[in-house]
């Protein structure tokens, strides 16, 4: 079968330049492509004639003596035309065509479709899924292991590091979406930590706030405080007033690297009056204030 005229079938004038050639043989084989048309048969005899074309036009010598007269559109010798010539079949060229010095299939269709040499599609990783997960205060500062329930109906043991942070993403590798013929995506799992009601973390340091009575601040006293790892005794100085604040060390959040030193919890004490009121503490006040006074707003 006669070949078709090259530059008829690119749809460009004999004085197209290289650039002009290949601009409309990406345009039409993206858009006549077999993979795009799968089955049809007219479509694939279509883009089987633009690589011809394409093959012969890119490469300056065949280009220079088709116009020339030379050969003809098949790239055979106008002499011979008898003889039974084929075109030299390039190497990486689908459909045995040759794309021209410097330009390869895989040049080509790597643009247009994204895909490796010819019509072998490319190995593709799964997408990555993200979940996200509630993590108790204390768990998130001692490190704990959490039971999550993924997309595809399985369950995973989430290890949770000590000294985790709110909005801190964790990766299991292959959890994601399956890929298609390359390995699976990953499941990406934001922790959320569920505030507490006596703790806040402050860095890697613990704040609490804790009530003493009046004589345990005037007179000094050892109490319990209640801390991320249990509780534990603290003296309370003779003379405490509300806003002191007592340095527990090392009882923080612990550190992200080996040698990194925990933090430590800062007590922060208030004083409460008894309730209900005591008549006799109410009358000890008042003798002592007839006698003395001071500016406690100064």
């Amino acid at each position: 079968m006669a070949m078709k005229e090259p530059y008829s079938v690119l749809g460009l004038e004999r004085g197209a330049s290289a650039d002009e050639i290949k601009r409309a043989y990406r345009r039409l084989a993206k858009k006549l492509h077999p993979d795009v048309n799968p089955g049809n048969t007219q479509v694939e005899q279509q883009f089987k004639d633009i690589s011809a074309a394409y093959n012969l036009l890119s490469d300056p010598a065949k280009r220079r003596r088709y116009d020339a007269g030379e050969i003809d559109a098949g790239g055979a010798e106008r002499m011979r035309t008898g003889s039974s010539h084929r075109q030299r079949e390039g190497a990486s060229a689908p459909f045995g065509f040759d794309f021209g010095e410097g330009v390869s299939a895989e040049d080509i269709f790597a643009d247009l479709f994204g895909r490796g040499r010819g019509r072998r599609p490319t190995q593709r990783r799964g997408d990555d899924v993200p979940y996200a997960l509630a993590v108790d205060f204390v768990e998130a500062a001692l490190g704990a292991k959490k039971r999550l329930l993924l997309a595809d109906g399985k369950s995973v043991d989430v290890t949770i590091p000590a000294g985790a942070e709110s909005g801190q993403v964790l990766r299991l590798k292959g959890r994601g979406k399956p890929g298609t013929g390359g390995a699976a995506g990953d499941a990406l799992v934001t922790l959320a930590i569920a505030p507490h009601p006596l703790f806040q973390r402050k860095g890697r340091d613990i704040h609490i706030e804790w009530p003493v009575s009046l004589p345990e601040a005037m007179l000094g006293a050892s109490v319990t405080v209640p801390t991320i790892e249990g509780k534990v005794t603290l003296k309370v100085p003779k003379h405490s007033n509300t806003g002191t604040a007592l340095r527990l060390k090392g009882k923080g959040i612990a550190g992200r690297q080996q040698d990194e030193a925990p933090g430590d919890q800062y007590v922060r004490l208030k004083i409460v009056l008894p309730d209900p009121p005591d008549p006799d503490l109410d009358q000890a006040v008042e003798r002592w204030a007839r006698k003395h006074s001071y500016e406690p707003r100064r």
